[in-house]
């Protein structure tokens, strides 16, 4: 008898996670039925993820590595005594550390190291009207729901290296430090700082 019921129990299961899952029809949840869509599959693995492989490096928190369309060269410019917050504004202020666009490179390099080919290139692309399309390193996924906000960080005096690596001694920015919870809980609680869930995510 417990044999029977734990099969039944099984294939209820099963029945319910398709129709959770498909729908009705048989078509994915958020995916029209109309004659068009049945003869077109569609791409759309959920509304939050195109596809089976998105989902799982969202989950797992894999993350491919920002390829830079110019070899910027974070060492180079800290040491001439340039600070973070010269090119990424707004980090005193706000949440966000604004990545620079080509009109900041431009406001020392039109005078400076015009000679050399990486700024013959930008200043090429400058002539253009187009900017560099940097890559963002780090940044949290959708699905974390962190609302990040630099300012008090700043004011607490977080040093930017805390969260970013030592990127005075980087040559093109890497991300070397995992925003994971763990790490932001446990600096949170050294500093004697909310743990509250509504402090990070909304």
């Amino acid at each position: 008898m417990r044999k029977w019921f734990i099969l039944l129990l099984t294939t209820v299961a099963a029945l319910g996670l398709g129709w959770g899952f498909f729908g009705e029809n048989g078509f994915l949840r958020g995916q029209s039925n109309t004659g068009a869509a049945r003869a077109q599959t569609s791409p759309i693995f959920t509304t939050a993820h195109s596809s089976v492989g998105e989902a799982v490096r969202h989950f797992f928190g894999i993350r491919s590595e920002a390829q830079q369309p110019i070899a910027y060269t974070h060492k180079a410019h800290l040491d001439r005594s340039i600070t973070c917050d010269t090119c990424h504004t707004g980090v005193n202020t706000g949440p966000q550390a604004r990545i620079p666009d080509i009109r900041d490179c431009m406001e020392c390099h039109e005078f400076v190291a015009m000679d050399k080919p990486v700024i013959q290139q930008i200043t090429a692309m400058w002539e253009r009207g187009e900017d560099i399309p940097w890559q963002r390193v780090y940044g949290f996924t959708d699905e974390a729901h962190v609302r990040f906000n630099h300012a008090p960080h700043i004011r607490a005096d977080v040093e930017c290296s805390m969260c970013h690596g030592d990127v005075a001694q980087m040559t093109v920015a890497e991300r070397v430090v995992d925003h994971t919870m763990g790490f932001c809980v446990n600096c949170h609680t050294q500093r004697g700082a909310s743990n509250d869930c509504l402090t990070c995510h909304n």
